[in-house]
């Protein structure tokens, strides 16, 4: 993997262990070589994870829509920061540019993000890897929860292993890089749904 898109939260939650995960999770991509494509912003866990990664010696591509570029709050140290229409943009650029896709905590926006990109690799938009950095178990009742559309039917077997979710951040990316791509809706037969 050459590149990751970092999905997270523009906030500074009050509990230090976010801003401590996005930072390590800057500086662990760039001593892995691994460049950072994410929102664009300076400010929360968005701008921990750029900063960090920066210091490290990190490749860092923002990519941020018109809007929030006119609120001051564009990261304007990055390795390079793209400026899109909008959030769809913003969200096909990352696929674009990104080998998988890296989801911290984070608010809506965040929970947008990550679930496109699954629903994407369901059907066959992608075939990356999807992690979910379970940090400090902000995600626990959403791995449940996921694990519950399997359970109920509303993910298919073949697609249960699409989000792939640790506590542990190394881990996490060994097995993001040794994924094996899913058979996607795209190529399956009206039966095999």
């Amino acid at each position: 993997m050459k590149r990751i898109a970092v999905y997270c939260g523009s906030a500074t939650p009050a509990d230090p262990v976010y801003i401590e995960t996005a930072k390590a999770v800057g500086r662990t991509l760039a001593a892995r070589g691994i460049g950072v494509v994410y929102g664009g912003g300076r400010l929360g866990l968005m701008g921990a994870v750029a900063d960090a990664a920066l210091e490290a010696g990190g490749e860092v591509i923002g990519v941020i829509p018109e809007a929030l570029v006119g609120t001051e709050v564009a990261h304007r140290g990055c390795t390079a920061l793209h400026v899109v229409p909008g959030m769809h943009e913003r969200k096909k650029m990352f696929t674009d540019l990104s080998d998988g896709f890296l989801t911290i905590p984070g608010g809506v926006g965040t929970m947008d993000e990550l679930w496109e990109a699954i629903s994407w690799a369901q059907l066959g938009y992608h075939t990356l890897p999807v992690g979910l950095l379970n940090a400090a178990g902000f995600y626990d009742k959403l791995i449940e929860f996921n694990a519950h559309m399997v359970s109920v039917g509303f993910i298919r077997a073949q697609h249960k292993g699409i989000m792939i979710a640790d506590d542990d951040l190394d881990s996490l990316l060994d097995r993001m890089r040794d994924y094996v791509p899913h058979k996607t809706i795209f190529a399956m037969k009206a039966d095999d749904l």
